[in-house]
C-alpha cells in the first residue's frame, strides 16, 4: 500500500467503507424483509409513539400515572383514528363513483382533442377500480404472505397498538436499556444519537400531520366554493397523500383538477389548479419552514429518491416509512457531525 500515492489510498479507504456500509445495509434490509410481520408493527409503533409522545407527557404532567396515561393515549388514538378512517372511507365511498365518472368524462374530453393518448387515459379511468385492486394486492403481497390481507393487517395494527402502549409507558427506561446494550464508554454517544433520531421522527410526524390537516382543509374549502363534486373525498385524499411528500400532493392535486375539468369546465378547472398551487406554495414557503423548522430538513431530491427506494423495498408501506426513517438517519448524522466537530475544535485550541 505504501507504493500507492496518498490520494489513491484515501480513495481506496473510502471505497472500502462505502462497500461495508452498503453490505451491512443490504443484510439489514434482507433481515427486515424476512421478519417483516414483526418489524413493520415495531416501526409503526415507533412512529405512533413519536406522534403521541407530547400527549402522554402532558397527561403525566397533570399527575396521571404512566400506565394510565399510556392507556388513555391509546384509547384516544383509537377513537381519533377510527373516526377519521370512518369519515374518510365514508366520504370516498359516497363520492368514489362520482370521481371515477368525472375522471372518465375528463379522459373522454382529452381523447377528443389528443387522440390515442386521451384514449389510453379513458381506458385507465374506466378500469381504475380493477387497477386499484390489483395494485393493492401487489403491494400487500410484498408484506403479507400466506395469510389474508385483512386478518394480517388487523393483527399488525393490534400489535402496533400494544407496542405503542408499552413504548409510552416505559419510555423513561429507554436510555437505561440502550446503555445496558453498549460499552460504558459509548453510552453517552449512543444515547445522544437515539435521542436525536427520535426527536427528528417526532418533529417530522407532528409537522406532517399538521401540514396535512391544513392542506386538506384549505383544498376542501376551495373545492366546495368552486362546487367541485366529491370535494370531501378529494380533501381526504389530500390528507392521506400528504404523508408521502411531493408525490402524494401531486397525485391528489391532479385528481382534483381533472374532476373539476370534467364536471365544471375549463375555467373552473383553472381555478381548482390555482387553489392547489396556492396551497402547495403556502406549504412550501410558509408551513414547511415554520412548522418543521426544528426538524431535519431534507432536499426534495433526497426525499424523492428515498420514496422511490422505499416503494421498491416494501411498496406503499415503504413509501410511508421511508421519509421518517431517513429523517432519523439525518438526525444521527447531524449529532455525529456536531460531536466530532466539537472534538476537532477542542483539539485545535489545545494545540
Amino acid at each position: 500500500m505504501q507504493l500507492l500515492p496518498l490520494p489513491i489510498r484515501r480513495i481506496a479507504a473510502w471505497c472500502a467503507v462505502a462497500l461495508l456500509v452498503a453490505g451491512v445495509g443490504y443484510v439489514g434490509i434482507r433481515l427486515c424483509a424476512e421478519l417483516r410481520t414483526a418489524v413493520v408493527p415495531v416501526l409503526l409503533a415507533l412512529l405512533g409513539t413519536a406522534l403521541l409522545g407530547p400527549l402522554h407527557r402532558w397527561l403525566i404532567k397533570v399527575k396521571v400515572g404512566r400506565a394510565l396515561a399510556a392507556g388513555l393515549t391509546c384509547v384516544a388514538v383509537v377513537g381519533v383514528v377510527g373516526g377519521a378512517v370512518y369519515i374518510i372511507v365514508a366520504a370516498l365511498i359516497d363520492t368514489g363513483d362520482q370521481i371515477v365518472a368525472s375522471l372518465k368524462d375528463a379522459a373522454q374530453g382529452i381523447a377528443d382533442h389528443f387522440g390515442a393518448a386521451g384514449t389510453s387515459l379513458d381506458d385507465l379511468a374506466s378500469n381504475s377500480k380493477d387497477l386499484l385492486g390489483k395494485f393493492g394486492g401487489t403491494a400487500a403481497s410484498g408484506v403479507i404472505s400466506g395469510v389474508s390481507v385483512v386478518g394480517e393487517a388487523l393483527a399488525m395494527a393490534v400489535l402496533a397498538l400494544f407496542l405503542v402502549f408499552f413504548f409510552l409507558r416505559d419510555s423513561y427506561r429507554a436510555a437505561g436499556a440502550l446503555r445496558a446494550l453498549v460499552p460504558a464508554s459509548s453510552g453517552d454517544l449512543v444515547e445522544a444519537m437515539a435521542r436525536r433520531a427520535f426527536e427528528s421522527v417526532e418533529g417530522f410526524m407532528r409537522g406532517t400531520t399538521l401540514i396535512a390537516l391544513i392542506d386538506a382543509i384549505c383544498i376542501t374549502v376551495g373545492l366546495l366554493i368552486l362546487d367541485v363534486p366529491g370535494a370531501v373525498g378529494l380533501g381526504a385524499l389530500v390528507f392521506v397523500g400528504a404523508y408521502i411528500p411531493y408525490l402524494g400532493a401531486f397525485v391528489s392535486g391532479a385528481v382534483a383538477v381533472l374532476v373539476a375539468l370534467a364536471d365544471r369546465g375549463f375555467v373552473i378547472a383553472l381555478w381548482a389548479l390555482g387553489v392547489v398551487l396556492a396551497v402547495q406554495v403556502l406549504e412550501g414557503h410558509v408551513l414547511q419552514p415554520v412548522i418543521q423548522s426544528r426538524t431535519v430538513q431534507m432536499h426534495p431530491a433526497v426525499v424523492m429518491v428515498t420514496i422511490t427506494a422505499g416503494a421498491s423495498v416494501a411498496g406503499v408501506l415503504g413509501m410511508l416509512l421511508a421519509v421518517p426513517l431517513t429523517a432519523a438517519a439525518f438526525g444521527v448524522a447531524h449529532e455525529l457531525r456536531e460531536r466530532y466537530e466539537g472534538v476537532e475544535d477542542s483539539s485545535a485550541v489545545d494545540s
